[in-house]
């Protein structure tokens, strides 16, 4: 199966659209100009939920969502809040947090195929190898 697509924001975001040129060029996807924003009315913080908490982090942590990822954002968020509650969050729930956070571009993995520097260092030192 095929690695998913990044999408042309991320790309912005990560350098991988100046890196590879020739894979945004002729990329036709939706402009979205509204950013996330805060989040819906309708998500409270209560004593076992934390997800207008959660909604921030989440928006902090990954920059190039907008507002067309809303309810994906929304889903993590009730789950995430839950978690920094301190309740217990059942399988489903962990795994569903992460299906969300693989298609919001926000895992390990998805950091490690857009180039992220390890440790957060401004150098690779696999850099030397390479020709920029």
């Amino acid at each position: 199966m095929p690695r998913p697509r990044t999408p042309r924001s991320k790309a912005a975001v990560t350098g991988a659209d100046k890196k590879n040129k020739g894979r945004f060029e002729a990329r036709n996807e939706p402009l979205v100009s509204d950013d996330l924003g805060d989040p819906p009315d309708w998500i409270v913080d209560g004593e076992t939920n934390k997800a207008r908490e959660a909604w921030q982090t989440l928006r902090k942590e990954i920059p190039w969502l907008n507002s067309s990822h809303r309810i994906l954002v929304a889903t993590a968020s009730n789950i995430l809040g839950r978690m920094i509650a301190g309740q217990d969050c059942g399988v489903q729930a962990m795994n569903l947090l992460r299906q969300c956070l693989g298609q919001m571009g926000a895992t390990p993995a998805d950091a490690s195929k857009a180039g992220a520097k390890p440790d957060g260092e401004s150098k690779d030192p696999a850099d030397e190898f390479f020709d920029e």
